[in-house]
């Protein structure tokens, strides 16, 4: 009986164990996973993060790669897609237009397809052109490209401009579309691009239009099931997430178009440990830079929705090896931008500039408060410092230099500090010459528009936050409490050995800041509701046509780069032991932006400005007719009860 019992035992275990594995095996099958990123940024080399009191060595496109292959042998039939912003943030992009490094690498790395993000525009609609073209034409496997929601408008006569046309036959070229299906395990998966409003907002140079992100998804995911036939629709969405829902656009995509299965979101850098779950779609997004592979598998339910087994965000850390193909590819890219640009300047990618015995503010936490920071002084003292140093006898001083925290790209921290490194912290933009990099320009203001933008710093900054304003050579301090547009009580230029002198509101200064920049001011009146107003101008004192004649120049035909005027700053610095060192000048603040939070009522209603005078005007206007109507009504009522007694 004994033994009868055991072998009943036994044989139950045996086809337990035998069951198992068949039970994961037909899950297997029918499971989906797919590998993603987004918001690469050309940040093929790895790059230094603070995690705690950690600084850790993070990203780069071989170890990406070596992660890739990890996942791909636990699924060899894992999709690899990329939410956009694949291009522009480091010197890589230098070589963006003839290389197209981006495109080209992602093909090496098995990328089944991506999408445009806003900065792929970055070079306006030439650039994406030519980028296009040079991919094409290097003879490389590379990822398919989707963009739904793409318009090519058309002029009055119902052409597409040359430029736009140019753009239109590149894509076309490419093989650029709306949608791509691909098939995996007997799955029909559709793929889709799209990108978000505010994104679109953020190309302004694109020259092209983006239809409705959800009109656009609804329209071409009904093809996908009526026409294609397809088991699951996947979005590569450059829309992103925020945690003010009304913002959030990849939410409410998720709600409007719910046939949409997988939103891979990128545009907003996030990164979401857990993916969202919007009614049965999930969305998922790994961060920025490359920092981490995005990991997610799903499969059927008995309802026939497709459902979460596993998500994880794998780290891109030195836990991780180098991949050796991708390792040459990015040193033959090095070469290329050596020959083709920096070369041009005089300088070297990996070049040590100077040294910095201390950290700056790190990137994550810069601009958060609105405040001060020492790496705003220092790039807006390095444009100052540059134009000082080309003009030299001729030297017109300069009044201020306007830095938005939103072109500071990377923060510097305690050690090297390199050629390439520069270029990361301000890398955006190209000059009317084509080449990489926003140029420098000045102009001229009146030092009541001195005074005006740093009532936009104090005022707009709480609303908008990455238009605060980092100005070397004015000292200001504001109550955030005192009403918009009167928050500054004191403002004065300051040298950068701290000697304060007055402003006279019709002097006009002399002002220089990076091309975009510039180009933002007269948006002032716009943002302020017409209350404030800036114009940029001449040297004459007429307003400025066309900002490029404001340019500054190296020489005859070079552009004086912002990336270049901070290099060249850190040079110029005190060398120890033949290495220049960041001065303690720039470990701290120096009273340029003074905060004082005062909520009493005189620091709040005192020195009020032309704006308040007014509104205060017309407030005791308001209250006088109040007043007068008031009286009105008791005259009248006291004399019909006069009436009514007599």
């Amino acid at each position: 009986m004994l033994v009868k019992s055991i072998s009943i035992v036994l044989l139950l275990a045996i086809i337990l164990i035998i069951d198992v594995p068949k039970g994961n095996a037909e899950s297997a099958e029918e499971s989906i996973t797919i590998l993603f990123t987004h918001d690469l940024h050309d940040n093929f080399l790895p790059f230094e993060v603070e995690r705690g009191n950690q600084k850790l060595s993070i990203g780069g496109y071989a170890r990406l790669q070596s992660a890739i292959a990890e996942q791909r042998e636990k699924d060899p039939n894992a999709i690899l897609v990329d939410a956009g912003d694949f291009a522009m943030g480091t010197l890589f992009q230098t070589i963006y237009s003839t290389d197209a490094p981006g495109l080209q690498t992602m093909g090496r790395m098995g990328y089944d397809a991506t999408t445009l993000g806003n900065h792929e525009f970055d070079f306006r609609s030439e650039g994406l052109a030519s980028s296009l073209r040079a991919a094409k034409d290097s003879g490389e496997k590379l990822p398919s490209i989707v963009a739904s929601n793409t318009i090519f408008p058309k002029d009055k006569n119902g052409k597409i401009p040359v430029n736009i046309q140019t753009l239109k036959d590149a894509m076309d070229e490419y093989d650029v579309k709306d949608y791509i299906v691909i098939e995996r395990k007997g799955i029909r998966i559709g793929i889709i691009g799209l990108m978000g409003k505010e994104a679109a907002g953020n190309a302004p140079m694109s020259g092209v239009m983006f239809d409705d992100a959800i009109e656009s998804a609804k329209s071409t995911v009904a093809t996908l099931k009526n026409e294609e036939h397809v088991d699951l629709v996947i979005a590569l969405s450059h829309a992103g997430t925020s945690a003010v829902p009304s913002q959030s656009e990849d939410e409410i995509i998720a709600k409007n178009v719910p046939d949409i299965d997988v939103i891979i979101s990128g545009h907003s850098h996030t990164t979401l440990e857990e993916p969202l779950i919007v009614g049965t779609t999930i969305l998922g997004s790994a961060g920025e830079y490359g920092e981490n592979l995005g990991v997610l598998n799903i499969s059927k339910n008995e309802h026939d929705k497709w459902i979460l087994n596993h998500y994880e965000l794998r780290s891109i850390d030195d836990s991780l090896p180098l991949d050796s193909t991708i390792t040459e590819t990015i040193d033959i890219y090095k070469e290329a931008i050596q020959e083709n640009y920096l070369d041009d300047f005089g300088m070297e990618f990996d070049e040590v500039l100077a040294y910095s015995p201390f950290d700056f503010t790190s990137f994550s936490t810069l601009g958060v408060n609105q405040q001060e920071e020492p790496i705003g002084n220092l790039i807006g003292d390095s444009y100052i410092h540059m134009v000082e140093q080309l003009e030299g006898d001729d030297y017109e001083p300069i009044a201020a230099a306007v830095v938005p925290v939103g072109t500071i790209r990377d923060s510097f921290s305690k050690g090297d500090i390199t050629v390439s490194h520069v270029f990361n912290v301000n890398s955006l933009g190209i000059g009317p010459d084509e080449i990489s990099g926003y140029p420098l320009l000045d102009i001229y203001l009146t030092g009541k528009e001195l005074k005006t933008i740093a009532e936009v710093d104090a005022s707009i900054t709480p609303i908008m936050n990455e238009v605060q304003l980092f100005i070397a050579g004015l000292s200001y301090t504001f109550n955030p409490n005192r009403f918009i547009f009167n928050k500054v009580t004191d403002i004065s230029l300051q040298s950068i050995e701290g000697v304060k002198e007055e402003i006279d509101d019709k002097t006009l200064y002399r002002v220089v800041g990076g091309l975009y920049s510039v180009q933002m001011l007269p948006f002032v009146n716009e943002k302020s509701f017409g209350i404030l107003s800036v114009v940029p101008k001449t040297k004459e004192g007429t307003p400025v046509k066309n900002f490029e004649d404001q340019i500054i120049y190296m020489n005859e035909h070079q552009e004086v780069k912002e990336w270049y005027a901070i290099a060249n700053y850190f040079k110029s610095f005190i060398k120890i032991n033949g290495v220049a060192h960041v001065p303690t000048y720039y470990a701290q603040t120096h009273d340029r932006k003074i905060v004082v939070h005062d909520s009493s009522m005189w620091a709040i209603l005192k020195n009020p400005n032309a704006i308040i005078l007014t509104a205060y005007a017309v407030l005791l206007a308001f209250v006088g007719i109040l007043v007068l109507l008031v009286m009105l009504v008791v005259r009248r009522r006291k004399r019909k009860k006069e009436k009514l007694i007599g």
